[in-house]
C-alpha cells in the first residue's frame, strides 16, 4: 500500500470570469482521517470535490491524490458517492446491477458475468445491507435504500480516499445514520480518507476530526470546536454570525448566503442550497 497522503491540495485557486470561488486553499488529509467541508450556498463545496475528481481545472496550484498529480478524471482508487436523488420509476437496472457499475462498469464492450464480479457485487451489497432489495428495480426502492447501492458502488474498488458530495440530502434519519455508518466502517477498516460535504455538521459531528469551512472565497480548517464559533465564523463572513447550541445540535445563525446576503443560511437538515 502507498504511503503517500491520501489527498494533498497546496495553494488551489478557482476562478470562474472575475469571480473567485476560493484560493490559497492548502489542506493534507492523513488516512483514516474524516474531513467535513461546509459553507454556504456558491462557495464552491461540490467544485472542491470535481477538482480532486479532475473535472474543474484549477487557476492556480495542484492537487495530488493517492500520491498521483490530478490532470483528468478517471482514478478509480477514489470513490464517490453523490447527492441523494430520487432515480427515474421507470429505470431499467435492478438493484445489483447499479453496484456491479462500480465493480465492472469501466470495462469495454458488452458485459461479461464474470464469478469474479459476481461475487464482488454480492459482498458488497452485504456490506451495505442491501441483499434484501438487491433485485427489485431501483426507481421502486426508497431513497434510503438507492442511496446504500450508491454507496455500494462508491466502495467497489476499496478506495482509500472516499469523496461523499451531501450524501444525506433528503433522507430520513433513520436513513441518514446509516449512510453514515457505512462511510465510516469503511474508513475506520480500510484507513481511508474521507472528505464529506454537507450543509448540516449534525449528522456526522461525532464522526469528524476536522472542518474545512469555506466562505466569501475564503476559508478556514481546524477541530470542529476551533472552528465552529461564532468568532471564527464572523471573521469568515465578515458579518455577524452566532453559533448557537441546542440539547445536542449546533445551529449556525446569521450566516449570508455566498450569492445572496439577505437570505439566512443554517446548519439544520432541511437546509438544501
Amino acid at each position: 500500500m502507498s504511503s503517500a497522503r491520501p489527498l494533498e491540495i497546496s495553494g488551489a485557486a478557482l476562478q470562474r470570469g472575475e469571480r473567485t470561488i476560493w484560493s490559497g486553499l492548502d489542506l493534507s488529509v492523513e488516512p483514516g482521517e474524516f474531513v467535513a467541508v461546509l459553507g454556504p450556498s456558491g462557495s464552491g463545496k461540490t467544485t472542491l470535490l470535481r477538482a480532486i475528481l479532475g473535472l474543474e481545472r484549477l487557476t492556480e496550484g495542484a492537487i495530488t491524490a493517492l500520491g498521483e498529480p490530478v490532470r483528468r478524471p478517471g482514478n478509480r482508487r477514489i470513490g464517490y458517492i453523490p447527492q441523494s436523488r430520487p432515480l427515474p420509476r421507470d429505470a431499467a437496472l435492478r438493484g445489483r446491477d447499479l453496484v456491479a457499475l462500480g465493480v465492472s462498469g469501466h470495462r469495454f464492450g458488452p458485459p461479461i458475468p464474470r464469478r469474479a464480479d459476481r461475487e464482488r457485487v454480492d459482498a458488497l451489497l452485504g456490506a451495505v445491507d442491501a441483499r434484501g432489495f438487491a433485485d427489485r428495480p431501483v426507481g421502486q426502492l426508497s431513497g434510503g435504500e438507492q442511496q446504500r447501492l450508491r454507496a455500494g458502488q462508491a466502495l467497489a474498488d476499496d478506495p482509500r480516499l472516499l469523496l461523499c458530495d451531501e450524501p444525506l440530502t433528503s433522507l430520513d434519519l433513520a436513513n441518514q445514520q446509516s449512510v453514515i455508518s457505512l462511510i465510516d466502517r469503511h474508513r475506520r477498516e480500510k484507513d481511508a480518507a474521507v472528505l464529506f460535504v454537507t450543509h448540516d455538521i449534525n449528522p456526522v459531528l461525532g464522526k469528524v476530526d476536522r472542518i474545512l469551512y469555506l466562505a466569501n472565497g475564503r476559508f478556514t480548517l481546524g477541530r470542529p470546536d476551533e472552528v465552529l464559533t461564532s468568532r471564527v465564523l464572523t471573521d469568515l463572513y465578515g458579518a455577524p454570525v452566532f453559533v448557537l447550541r441546542a440539547g445536542d445540535r449546533l445551529v449556525v445563525v446569521g450566516a449570508p448566503d455566498a450569492e445572496a446576503s439577505h437570505h439566512h443560511h443554517e446548519h439544520e437538515a432541511g437546509d438544501h442550497a
